[in-house]
């Protein structure tokens, strides 16, 4: 599973840091929130280094939709029931500050990207009663929405809010200049150079990685989720995984950004191709390794498409990792009391294209001594995200149950033993002894590997979309080799003699 905009940032940059390198600030994460943060403090005159673990938007970044939109579903409703209404006012002028700063980059910079009519619409009458209510939220902060009693699009909608000169693009595009842009003011990037610990010795942090150590005055994770569990970010947070798929379509396509506030929720745009535009359409979300069948639901997805597309080929389909907050404000600041030098952002709740650019207009003016007014509000240490208890009750309850049962089932399985190879796109955790093992085979290889999550040692489960493993608990997942995709953890599967 590729996204349609999966072409490689050109990176000319050493491939490994030297040793021992020094910098005024490492960025950790090269998507758009560490790519944005490295351009400002890069711009800034500090010495900045990012470091990347995998390659330039190997997460995210690179496998969102890519809607640069202040009008996001129901986020401002959401946001309302837990929040004062200063606080979601301070949400909006940050989205709104990230939008207008990425803007203004790409029209300098000649970036490709569209001007569209932002839509979030109804798709039944208890919908229609969310819309009412999102248009309500997004009028108290003077964003100049409009109401519509009936859209007029191909797809089951009725009402909807609108909201006007919103944007979208290609994120392969907008890493690609913000990266030469940093690259340009002298900051120093790393492809392949994952970050496994950050400790602090004599007044720096050392990043150890395995191509060796860097010292930095300063650190920004901007790694979808942080990768220190100082902080206990991993319990404030609820992994999410949601599909995308792009499709030639011979039908004429209205212009526009649409997502959908009811279930199934659905999100569509189109892309500029070749001959004519591509139809994007996505959702499909569900808990990281929870899923009965992910390909089941890229499956609807699909036949949702062609069901009132017609005419629809399919051309590509990806996937993308969001992480929503307990109290659903992002976290963005120092990682925890006594950890000044340490800065995080994530919790973005599926909306990093205006969100991310925001973290990194607080966290380089924490670091420059110019943070925006509204930073405060996404403090991690804030008090206010004690009403947020009740949801990360029952976060971490379920978390619990996942464990207990992943553990449970595989001390069943030793009382079934089987040695079949599972079929083709299949994984199965197994009893090797007293450890559970995961066994897949792909490409007519079979493959074994830990099925223990290093993180908190929950039992992993097999993603028949994506072959992969993916942990049920925090949202760790690990390519079908075992080979590390994505945090909270940083070690890739142990994998066990293939001869035992």
């Amino acid at each position: 599973m590729s996204a349609l905009w999966s072409a490689r940032v050109p990176v000319e940059a050493p491939s490994r840091p030297a040793e021992d390198s020094r910098y005024e600030c490492v960025v950790v994460g090269g998507g758009i929130t560490g790519a944005t943060t490295a351009v400002l403090l890069a711009r800034a005159g500090l010495r900045v280094a990012l470091l990347e673990a995998r390659h330039i938007g190997a997460a995210a970044t690179g496998n969102t939709t890519a809607k640069l939109s202040v009008l996001q579903g129901t986020r401002l409703s959401t946001i309302s029931r837990k929040q004062s209404a200063d606080t979601v006012r301070a949400y909006v002028d940050a989205n709104l500050d990230g939008q207008r700063w990425l803007l203004a980059f790409l029209r300098e910079q000649g970036v490709a990207h569209q001007i569209q009519t932002a839509y979030t619409y109804a798709q039944s009458g208890s919908g229609d009663k969310t819309v009412e209510e999102e248009l309500r939220a997004a009028r108290r902060v003077d964003l100049p929405v409009r109401h519509i009693a009936q859209l007029d699009v191909p797809f089951p909608a009725r009402s909807a809010v609108a909201l006007d000169d919103q944007a979208q693009f290609d994120p392969m595009d907008v890493l690609a200049a913000l990266i030469a842009d940093a690259a340009a003011h002298g900051a120093d990037i790393y492809e392949n150079t994952r970050v496994v610990t950050v400790r602090r010795k004599k007044g720096d942090q050392i990043l150890h990685t395995a191509q060796g150590d860097v010292r930095a005055q300063s650190v920004v994770l901007a790694t979808g989720t942080p990768i220190l569990d100082r902080g206990a970010f991993f319990a404030r947070l609820h992994p999410q995984r949601s599909y995308a798929a792009a499709f030639d379509v011979s039908e004429p396509l209205a212009d526009g950004m649409y997502l959908a506030v009811d279930e199934p929720s659905r999100s569509l745009r189109t892309t500029p191709g070749e001959s004519g535009p591509l139809l994007l359409t996505g959702g499909a979300g569900h808990t990281v390794g929870r899923a009965r069948s992910e390909r089941a639901l890229v499956d609807d997805l699909i036949d949702w498409t062609t069901t009132h597309f017609p005419t629809a080929r399919l051309r590509a389909r990806w996937s993308a990792q969001d992480y929503m907050p307990i109290d659903e404000l992002p976290f963005v600041g120092q990682l925890a009391p006594g950890y000044g030098d340490i800065q995080v952002a994530t919790g973005f709740a599926k909306w990093g294209m205006t969100n991310g650019v925001a973290a990194a207009l607080s966290m380089s003016g924490r670091i420059l001594g110019s943070a925006p007014q509204w930073a405060p509000v996404f403090d991690p240490s804030r008090p206010k995200q004690l009403l947020g208890l009740p949801t990360a009750a029952v976060i971490n309850s379920e978390v619990g149950f996942e464990l207990a049962k992943g553990w449970a089932g595989t001390a069943l399985k030793s009382l079934m033993p089987s040695k079949d190879a599972p079929g083709e796109g299949q994984g199965v955790v197994r009893r090797h002894g007293a450890r559970p093992v995961g066994v897949c085979t792909v490409d007519g290889v079979q493959h074994s590997v830990s099925a223990i999550c290093p993180h908190l040692y929950g039992i992993l489960e097999w993603n028949d979309a994506e072959r992969s493993w993916d942990c049920p608990l925090h949202g760790s997942r690990f390519n079908y080799d075992g080979a590390l995709l994505e945090g909270p953890t940083t070690r890739s599967l142990h994998r066990p003699d293939r001869s035992e």
